[in-house]
């Protein structure tokens, strides 16, 4: 294990000091090669919420921030449900620096487009995240979805994205649909519920969680919800980073 921090004063000159970006990208970086891969950022307190007051900005720390922007900076997309969309004010992504030339070098653009999950486009299409994104905002939806909210989604800006049948997003079509638009490195944010969704379909192939060492008691929701799976999937510790407490695992599936 490397940490991010000196834990105490005994702790090795090799390990203390903040990662920079570029190994904090390099550690988090993508397989190599042209396949899909769905991977997960959720953070959770030691007693399992995922939240607090409905948010999960309580709960994380400025360390925990700077792996979720290092995670957009190497994503081809961001995959957010819409609850999540209303309840965390989400924003179009922005193009950082940072990461430009290794975007640059690996065929992306200049952001990670954003993609909302919503059967019924019970959305605000007025938010700067559908009518002034760097790069055009997709929105998943089923065949069943309101005429009228996807013609308000189309008229706001947004690529509208059938990946179901009815009101229901599919969740293994929809990461196949954007797979198919060349977006392939894709990051769920949330919510619980979308996450819930990608395992029970068996698509997740990773997931990167903050433990958080705070008690909340309460009855929050846990960073996944939904039916459960008949057998619980197997996954294997990748990574493991230290800082003030806090965890930063990086799980992948056997």
């Amino acid at each position: 294990m490397r940490r991010l921090f000196p834990v105490t004063d005994q702790t090795p000159a090799a390990e203390v000091g903040e990662w920079s970006l570029d190994e904090l990208a390099d550690a988090y970086a993508y397989p190599e090669g042209d396949g899909l891969w769905l991977r997960a950022n959720m953070v959770s307190t030691l007693d399992g919420a995922a939240q607090h007051d409905g948010r999960s900005q309580p709960i994380s720390c400025e360390t925990d921030m700077r792996i979720f922007g290092t995670l957009r900076g190497l994503a081809d997309v961001v995959v957010v449900g819409a609850e999540t969309v209303r309840m965390e004010g989400y924003r179009p992504a922005r193009a950082r620096e940072a990461f430009a030339a290794r975007r640059t070098a690996a065929g992306q653009g200049p952001a990670p487009a954003i993609a909302v999950v919503s059967g019924s486009l019970d959305l605000d299409f007025s938010l700067p995240l559908f009518v002034s994104p760097l790069v055009p905002t997709l929105v998943l939806t089923g065949n069943g979805a309101p005429p009228a909210r996807i013609e308000a989604a189309r008229k706001a800006g947004a690529e509208v994205v059938t990946a179901g049948e009815g009101s229901r997003v599919d969740p293994a079509r929809a990461v196949r649909e954007l797979a198919d638009r060349g977006l392939r490195r894709q990051l769920a944010e949330g919510g619980p519920r979308l996450l819930g969704q990608f395992i029970a379909a068996g698509v997740l192939d990773e997931l990167c969680l903050t433990l958080s060492p705070m008690l909340t008691a309460g009855d929050a929701q846990r960073i996944a919800g939904g039916p459960a799976v008949a057998v619980p999937e197997r996954f294997t510790l990748a990574s493991l980073l230290e800082e003030a407490g806090f965890l930063f695992t990086r799980y992948r599936r056997i």
